[in-house]
């Protein structure tokens, strides 16, 4: 950075009170650039970690901590007051994050939905049309925005099977009620994606974690010859509740196990508890990166290869060709 700038000194942790660009909101590219920074020096600024996106053209300094407030004013810098936030969008201001993978390397754009007539047309939205009743819409800190039930409802229909199946978990973590969910479903007969929906809603469950682990756990329940998996399985130690398994069966002592490379590569406590579960707790574990269930990873051979590998191991001996593929 040159030293021209005096704000912006090489060895500054954080953006201070001698910067132009708001400290404790979010601000877009356009009220940057009329404060003097231009989209180059936005660039470096996001480069050097002192501020990060909130949304596709909307920025905030990096020491404002994540919130439903700072996210809401986020929006309300790109949403027009008589539009109302919807899916991905939608759940991410609930603090249900399902973003695409793809978002690590650029923001989605924000989906809206407009009773007006015509659909909204700028760059960073991306906007439709359906049926909304006043019960499926409420307001965050200022933003209207689809429930977190109707949310559910329309992601467990729009996104793909896998990503469906995610948002409906972190739906489910973040309050909604199973049976509301089950019992709105039919609602949307012979609308896109109710099949899916009819499919997946008795699937979801809230004590899946996170995305990856909710992919995993679909990729398991759609291998034939597996037991039934269970989310979040504890182990015991005698009496005492030890470690758990992503995705597990107890019965079976297998478990599958998502991590993320940027928080548990070579992570020695990690190793530890996967060689107490080996040793001590009999289990068997197979563990799963991103490349192995995203974007079109089939984790199927190697989970049903490990549930082969834990009946040899328990003594319960079943012909493999009965249950399992070759």
């Amino acid at each position: 950075m040159s030293p021209r700038v005096p704000w912006l000194p090489a060895d500054l942790p954080f953006l201070d009170e001698r910067c132009p660009l708001p400290l404790t909101r979010p601000f877009s590219t356009s009220e940057a650039m009329a404060l003097g920074v231009s989209r180059t020096r936005l660039a470096t600024l996001t480069r050097r970690g002192l501020i990060r996106p909130v949304l596709r053209g909307v920025h905030v300094a990096a020491q404002v901590v994540d919130s439903i407030e700072c996210r809401a004013e986020a929006l309300s810098l790109v949403v027009p007051p008589s539009a109302i936030v919807t899916d991905r969008t939608a759940a991410w201001l609930h603090m249900v994050d399902v973003l695409a993978p793809s978002a690590v390397h650029q923001m989605p754009p924000v989906d809206i939905f407009s009773r007006a007539e015509s659909r909204l047309r700028r760059p960073s939205v991306t906007s439709g049309e359906r049926r909304m009743l006043d019960q499926d819409v409420t307001v965050v800190n200022g933003v209207r925005v689809t429930t977190k039930l109707r949310t559910a409802f329309d992601l467990g229909r729009r996104l793909n099977r896998y990503h469906a199946l995610a948002a409906l978990d972190g739906l489910l973590r973040a309050g909604v009620q199973h049976q509301e969910l089950l019992a709105g479903v039919e609602r949307f007969r012979g609308e896109r994606g109710v099949v899916q929906l009819r499919h997946l809603a008795p699937l979801a469950d809230p004590r899946a974690e996170s995305p990856p682990e909710s992919v995993l756990r679909l990729h398991w329940l759609e291998a034939s010859g597996m037991p039934s998996p269970e989310p979040q399985v504890w182990v015991h130690d005698g009496d005492y509740a030890r470690f758990r398994v992503d995705v597990g069966n107890e019965e079976l002592r297998y478990g599958a196990e998502y991590d993320g490379r940027a928080f548990h590569e070579d992570d020695a406590a990690d190793a530890e508890r996967r060689a107490w579960l080996d040793l001590v707790g009999g289990w068997v574990i197979d563990t799963f990166v991103d490349v192995d269930i995203y974007p079109r990873g089939d984790p199927t051979t190697r989970l049903q290869h490990g549930a082969y590998l834990a009946r040899r191991r328990s003594g319960l001996w079943v012909p493999q060709g009965r249950y399992l593929r070759s």
